[in-house]
């Protein structure tokens, strides 16, 4: 895809993003009350696993950004959890309260000869709005910040293109981008609870209002992105 017609589609996303009113303690309380009887997710084996590469990035609440990657041809898995702070194992209640540095993240597991690195920074790009000091959407605070982590030179160096790229052609409309560019330590899965959220949860008000929106957006916009069933 050339990235004239991606600074496009992540114009158009931005144009039809809506920004809800629901603070966190809600959100937390939808959490602790709606908590799925659903089996576990069912993952691939650790060898399995270990076939494919990995990617991480935080851009808001992690149900939201799950549920994206998850729709994207060549992505394997992806886990909802935490990254970028120094706490170890972190809890959900820590971060959403902003007591720990960590942020909402997600780990994608996909493989390079179905998408690039590239492709993926250009998701995630295209899946949030990357101006917002702390905050994304309805949800504030440093654990939704924006982080693009790289694992190697090579990654750091495709997100930072990608970002002078947006940067050159104003897509935001000078507004400065805010995405931390951090060096990927640690992941940490979050609570089972917490995986495939918005696929247990369908009817959970925020799900409907903020999650699902901002999927079908995504999808509106990125459908050449897209698996076959997620169209």
């Amino acid at each position: 895809m050339k990235i004239v017609h991606t600074l496009f589609l992540i114009t158009l996303f931005l144009s039809t993003s809506s920004c809800l009113s629901k603070n966190k303690a809600e959100k937390t309380v939808a959490v602790q009350s709606e908590q799925s009887d659903v089996s576990k997710k069912q993952t691939l084996t650790e060898a399995e696993l270990q076939q494919y590469e990995t990617a991480y990035f935080a851009s808001g609440c992690f149900w939201c950004v799950e549920a994206i990657f998850e729709s994207v041809k060549g992505v394997q898995e992806v886990y909802s959890g935490y990254s970028g702070g120094s706490e170890k194992n972190p809890t959900y209640k820590k971060v959403a309260y902003g007591l720990t540095r960590h942020a909402e993240a997600v780990e994608v597991y996909y493989d390079p000869k179905a998408i690039s690195f590239t492709q993926l920074v250009q998701v995630f790009f295209g899946s949030h709005d990357p101006t917002t000091i702390n905050r994304q959407g309805p949800d504030q605070g440093a654990q939704y910040r924006s982080i693009a982590f790289y694992k190697s030179e090579e990654e750091k160096k495709i997100i930072e293109d990608y970002i002078a790229a947006l940067t050159a052609e104003d897509v935001y409309q000078g507004r400065p981008i805010v995405t931390e560019v951090e060096k990927f330590d640690v992941f940490y899965k979050a609570e089972e609870y917490h995986q495939d959220y918005e696929r247990k949860n369908p009817n959970n008000s925020y799900i409907q209002n903020v999650s699902i929106p901002r999927l079908n957006r995504f999808k509106k916009n990125f459908a050449s992105f897209l698996k076959e069933e997620s169209h």
